[in-house]
């Protein structure tokens, strides 16, 4: 009789659903689990996506659609469902949780780098050497997200005009034009303004021909080129010194530098030729100090 009664209780309960199925007791706990690991994912998503659209990442592992289970049987794919979404999710979290941590690491190493270029330039800026104006936009080098400025452009050097190069050179006025102009030449070879001392000695020589000035001003023009680098055109300046104004005041000297000329070009053979000239022609004529000089000249290009 009791055991009838157990067995009619039980039917009764199975037949109205009054009695929880296991699987079902096992997927209340799951569902709150999947709920709450999937608010957690939205909200690290719009962490790391703040732009992006709020939707949730598709789990890795679709559930697989659950088989049919016999009647009074309890089902266990919704188990298995709930089990394979907590999976993916948890391996979605791990996934992102590992870019927050690259994307946290390179964010210090670019304060680093700052705070490096920071310390360096305030250095400078203690020992006086900050620029004295702003650097401009174009000198300014982009590293990642830090803009580091580069040295500032000096200002151009301007360049001179030839005007100004010869303005603080007095041009001479003793009545005498001939001799102002030869004075003016040799004012501007006395201050190195060689290109302008070679066009006034050529001028000169022009405009006076028959001047006693002429033999200074025709020598003074080969050393102007001498001293300008061009001792090519420097002998000949000495050479047509010597053939045209033979006896000019300085046709001695425009030999003498003539062979100095010739040494330059590498020809100290044709110099010994000039210097033994030199003396043939004018040897009673020049000083102490010219021999001087004819004699260890000699000697530097080896004459025999």
């Amino acid at each position: 009789m009791n055991r009838f009664l157990i067995g009619a209780g039980t039917a009764a309960m199975l037949a109205t659903g009054a009695a929880v199925p296991a699987g079902a007791q096992q997927g209340a706990p799951l569902e709150g689990r999947v709920g709450r690991l999937e608010s957690e994912m939205r909200a690290v998503q719009r962490k790391v996506f703040p732009n992006g659209a709020a939707q949730m990442v598709e789990p890795q592992i679709a559930p697989s659609t659950p088989a049919p289970s016999p009647v009074g049987v309890p089902a266990s794919s919704a188990v298995a469902d709930l089990s394979s979404r907590v999976t993916s999710l948890e391996q979605q979290m791990a996934s992102m949780t590992g870019q927050i941590e690259l994307t946290q690491h390179k964010l210090r190493m670019l304060e680093e780098q700052f705070t490096a270029y920071r310390t360096a330039t305030d250095a400078k800026l203690a020992a006086g050497a900050a620029p004295a104006s702003p650097v401009p936009a174009a000198d300014v080098a982009a590293t990642g997200d830090v803009r580091v400025p580069t040295a500032p452009r000096p200002a151009p050097t301007p360049t001179p005009t030839p005007a100004a190069a010869v303005a603080g050179v007095e041009k001479p006025d003793t009545g005498d034009a001939a001799e102002d102009a030869y004075l003016y030449g040799y004012r501007l070879w006395a201050a190195k303004k060689y290109p302008e001392a070679q066009a006034q000695l050529k001028k000169m020589v022009a405009d006076f021909p028959k001047s006693r000035r002429a033999s200074f001003a025709q020598n003074l023009l080969g050393r102007a080129y001498l001293d300008d680098g061009k001792p090519s055109l420097a002998s000949i300046a000495f050479y047509d010194n010597y053939k045209k104004y033979p006896d000019g005041e300085r046709a001695p000297d425009s030999l003498f530098y003539l062979g100095s000329a010739l040494m330059k070009l590498n020809k100290p053979a044709d110099a010994c030729k000039v210097y033994g000239e030199l003396t043939d022609v004018y040897g009673d004529k020049i000083s102490a100090g010219m021999k001087a000089d004819v004699a260890k000249a000699r000697t530097t290009a080896k004459c025999k």
